[in-house]
């Protein structure tokens, strides 16, 4: 990680803050607020030349908050979008997308043989193996080796676009910025990066197969999602960072 981006962030909050509409209420009152002019100084922004800001809370995207922004002297309105990433631990995973396996091989032309292979290892398909770990679904390292580096050329070929389509998402609500807010015992510590240096980080390393079975691709994990009390949508496919991971 390059000095310039820990530059961006390990700062330790002037107050702290739980979740989206704390945050939100920091830039809402920016004039007042010592983090919330730290946040908008790493966006490029003079404080002088700011003459409004106004937050508002984004749901259903990978933008969690839309920050607004008129400068003095010009007709422009400056929007930020800006993914939020709560921890509470050193190691406290946190998803980033869930979606049923077509849905996955419709943004990123799938080959079917690829799908076929995740949805034996989501449990949309059962295994085809005899006496797998689970019944319900199979292990990445029950497949062959041919089709285990069959899947892993699938997500080395397409590792940036999966990495940006997961973290910073389409359109014109795709994320420009992270906030990741460490709350640790009585400190909070907050880190504010752009979402391009976000993607490169996340992106460090080939995909592999863990010893349990599951996806690593860089630094993303690759899981079914199970857990939802054995319903359908337990099997769908997740992918999961560590966001304090931005602060080492």
């Amino acid at each position: 990680m390059s000095d310039q981006f820990v530059g961006r962030g390990s700062q330790i909050a002037k107050s702290g803050f739980r979740n989206e509409d704390d945050i939100i209420n920091k830039f809402n009152n920016w004039k007042s607020d010592k983090d919330a002019q730290e946040w908008l100084k790493i966006m490029k922004y003079d404080l002088n030349e700011i003459e409004y800001v106004k937050a508002i809370k984004i749901s259903k995207e990978k933008t969690d908050v839309q920050v607004q922004i008129t400068v003095k002297l010009k007709d422009a309105i400056c929007a930020e979008n800006i993914q939020v990433k709560l921890v509470s631990n050193k190691r406290g995973f946190n998803q980033i997308d869930k979606r049923w396996i077509n849905k996955y091989k419709e943004l990123w032309s799938i080959p079917d043989e690829i799908v076929i292979i995740l949805k034996h290892y989501t449990g949309e398909e059962l295994p085809f193996i005899a006496n797998p770990k689970d019944p319900r679904r199979m292990f990445m390292n029950e497949f062959t080796d041919e089709i285990q580096n069959k899947l892993l050329d699938f997500f080395n070929t397409n590792k940036v676009l999966i990495i940006s389509d997961i973290i910073k998402g389409r359109g014109c609500l795709a994320a420009e910025w992270m906030l990741v807010a460490w709350k640790l015992e009585n400190e909070t510590k907050w880190g504010l990066y752009p979402i391009n240096q976000v993607i490169n980080h996340f992106s460090q390393g080939d995909a592999r197969i863990t010893g349990r079975g599951n996806i690593i691709l860089g630094k993303v994990t690759i899981q079914r999602k199970g857990g939802d009390s054995g319903m359908r949508t337990s099997q769908m496919l997740q992918f999961k960072i560590n966001p304090a991971d931005l602060f080492h």
